[in-house]
């Protein structure tokens, strides 16, 4: 069944206000008041109303932010989080009435024609919904019902604690949106033009043209012409609920062994790939949540370079569990309960076996696996570049099968004047190694402050057991220096080196660093 001009939808709109604030009390055990800002790239996305009182508003600048309120709390926004605390209130609501469309975290809509029928009312279907709601602990959620998406979300705006309901009866949609301000299309390629041409409000847009408006605007400017007439030609999507892959483990009495934990789970996390297979999919990421006897949530994701495999899961219940002390560790109380859901699924037909059977890379990752799984998670490491100057700086080590850390990926990417430019050594020492160059009479060269060699780099000398063959040698070639200048304005960290490469006669090459007068091999070319 469709609606009709003479049949128009009905729109609700559930909104909980500052959700993402809520959301990040729960996922990140922050205060449960208190100024709060989320805060992402430098700037406030979300802020608690204790916050807003203090001056604080999205799109601040982090420092703006904190000059406005010293007392302000930050915290990363995490938009992966923000969903994932959302799906249990989507759950909440779908008991009530089904037929769910997310518009964002914190913000959904439904059509209200069958829900009005079964509970006897559009007022009756909505304060069933806000009881429901409140018996969860999501009091202040406010609930707008029109005859379109737009106009229910103008009308749920205009909710507050002590009138959490607002209802547009039917046909009065265009009346209700009339005396808004043009600003609340929310459209900023259109509203500032509107505005100059004497629209202010969307009364007065509504009021022109369809042609008009479409003819100067284009599509964009007629479909706002639309929603500010009440004409929001967008229909409520219903979203498909997500089949049940999740696996959880409750003990009673809680444990506190691992071993015990890990046999407790081992029949879950089979069940776990298990359902995943059944829907034809392969798992690269999964989150594992511990609950102890106090309630307390551990959380952590884990990432798989090629997926998850029964065995794979279990281990990375065990290595959380262990935490950083290694097989000797242990949880820090008894556990209660442990969660397994999937954060990252793929089809399972890009993951099949070569026509010839396993390949090296395959063969590699089972055996370094193999012995991370016997002598723990930080046992194998590997090697990815994040950002800096110098090669130690930039040398970020990683847990086999864990992707990169957002920070490193981030620094990799930035410009870093002064950095060595491509190709790099292809061996780094841990720390840089001792060397001496020396000019043609034998005395070692240094570079002043105006960036001059005191003498042209002639010999190169590496001492017993250090990084090249003992003795002088002969420089077959050379190139610098580079000067590089790190915090300047700091006496306390700051830095000032300048970087050489040389190429001696046995045709090896190697990256070299003065500093304080003093040489060091940085890095070889092999």
């Amino acid at each position: 069944m469709t609606e009709t001009a003479a049949d128009p939808l009905r729109a609700l709109i559930v909104w909980l206000p500052d959700w993402p604030i809520s959301a990040a009390r729960m996922e990140q055990g922050l205060p449960p008041d208190g100024p709060l800002a989320l805060v992402d790239r430098g700037h406030v996305v979300a802020c608690s109303e204790s916050a807003r009182r203090e001056g604080v508003r999205r799109g601040l600048r982090l420092r703006e932010a904190q000059l406005r309120c010293p007392e302000l709390v930050l915290a990363p926004y995490d938009a992966t989080a923000d969903a994932r605390a959302f799906d249990p209130v989507v759950a909440v609501i779908e008991q009530i009435v089904p037929g769910v469309q997310i518009l964002r975290p914190g913000l959904c809509a439904v059509r209200a024609r069958g829900a009005a029928r079964y509970y006897g009312g559009e007022q009756q279907a909505a304060e069933r919904l806000l009881t429901a709601l409140e018996e969860h602990g999501l009091a202040g959620t406010g609930i707008g019902i029109a005859d379109s998406l737009f106009a229910a979300e103008q009308a749920v705006w205009q909710a507050t604690a002590q009138h959490p309901l607002i209802i547009v009866p039917a046909g009065e949609s265009a009346r209700f949106l009339a005396g808004l301000p043009i600003e609340a299309l929310g459209d900023d390629s259109v509203t500032p033009l509107l505005r100059r041409l004497g629209a202010r409000t969307l009364g007065d847009f509504a009021a022109l043209s369809a042609t008009d408006v479409r003819t100067r605007f284009g599509e964009t400017g007629a479909r706002a012409h639309a929603r500010a007439g009440g004409n929001d030609p967008r229909p409520v999507i219903a979203r498909v609920p997500p089949r049940e892959l999740d696996c959880s483990v409750e003990f009673e009495p809680p444990l506190d062994r691992v071993d015990q934990i890990a046999f407790g789970m081992r029949a879950a996390s089979e069940l776990f790939i298990t359902r995943l297979t059944r829907e034809r999919l392969v798992c690269t990421g999964i989150r594992i949540t511990v609950t102890d006897e106090t309630g307390v949530n551990s959380e952590r994701g884990w990432a798989h370079p090629r997926y998850f495999t029964a065995a794979d899961v279990l281990d990375r219940v065990r290595w959380q569990l262990q935490g950083d002390s290694g097989a000797d560790g242990g949880p820090d109380s008894p556990v209660a309960r442990v969660q397994i859901a999937p954060e990252h699924v793929d089809a399972a037909a890009g993951h099949e076996e070569g026509l010839w059977g396993q390949m090296a890379d395959e063969r590699i990752h089972h055996g370094l696996s193999r012995i991370q799984s016997m002598l723990g998670h930080e046992a194998v490491l590997t090697a990815v570049a994040g950002g800096g100057r110098l090669l130690a700086e930039r040398r970020v080590l990683v847990p086999w099968g864990d992707a990169p850390p957002a920070t490193a990926r981030a620094a990799s990417s930035r410009p870093w004047p002064g950095s060595l430019p491509d190709p790099q050594p292809t061996t780094v020492f841990e720390t840089p190694q001792p060397v001496t160059v020396l000019d043609a009479g034998g005395t070692t060269v240094d570079v002043d402050r105006r960036g001059s060699l005191s003498g042209a780099p002639t010999w190169l000398g590496h001492e017993q057991g250090g990084t090249g063959p003992p003795g002088r040698h002969r420089i077959a070639g050379w190139a610098g220096p580079w000067p590089l200048r790190q915090r300047w304005w700091d006496p306390a960290k700051s830095r000032r080196s300048d970087r050489f490469q040389i190429l001696d006669d046995n045709g090896t090459a190697w990256l070299l660093l003065l500093e304080q007068h003093c040489w060091w091999a940085e890095g070889r070319y092999d």
